[in-house]
């Protein structure tokens, strides 16, 4: 078994003993995604801890458009639930890039592909994405990248 795994099935055992409801409904929710998504597809199969990051940071950005949609819809007391799952989540996600490293990614993409404008976006985000890997979310990882080659 992976280490997060084990990790995610030690912390909810302990989240057991401690009563934290929260921590547990976020926690079993969270292996409840990783088991769905190690018995997908043809074979069922071990998920690596790459695999199990991707499938938290899913979760993760459920619970932040969840928190977004219960509070423009006036229910706070769900948004609050939602970004409280969401801060449990990010605990087991590793540390999100800060803008200035984000541009700085993108910059030596740019450089080692050689790209310039809009429509070489493609080769940019090929060479950024595997050096972000669940350190940023793609749409933020596509507007820096929109916005250096604009500029």
């Amino acid at each position: 078994m992976s280490a997060m795994k084990d990790k995610l099935k030690a912390d909810l055992t302990a989240s057991m003993k401690a009563k934290d409801e929260i921590r547990l409904r976020t926690i079993r929710m969270a292996l409840a995604a990783v088991n769905v998504e190690e018995v997908a597809g043809k074979s069922a199969r071990e998920l690596s801890d790459d695999e199990i990051v991707k499938v938290l940071t899913k979760e993760a950005k459920k619970r932040r458009e969840a928190a977004e949609a219960f509070g423009n819809a006036g229910r706070t007391e769900q948004a609050q639930a939602e970004l409280d799952e969401q801060a449990v989540l990010e605990e087991y996600l590793p540390a999100q890039l800060s803008d200035e490293e984000l541009a700085r990614l993108v910059d030596e993409a740019i450089a080692e592909t050689g790209a310039s404008g809009p429509q070489a976006m493609g080769q940019v985000m090929k060479v950024v994405n595997p050096k972000v890997a669940g350190r940023a979310e793609g749409g933020r990882v596509a507007q820096a990248v929109r916005s250096r080659l604009a500029g």
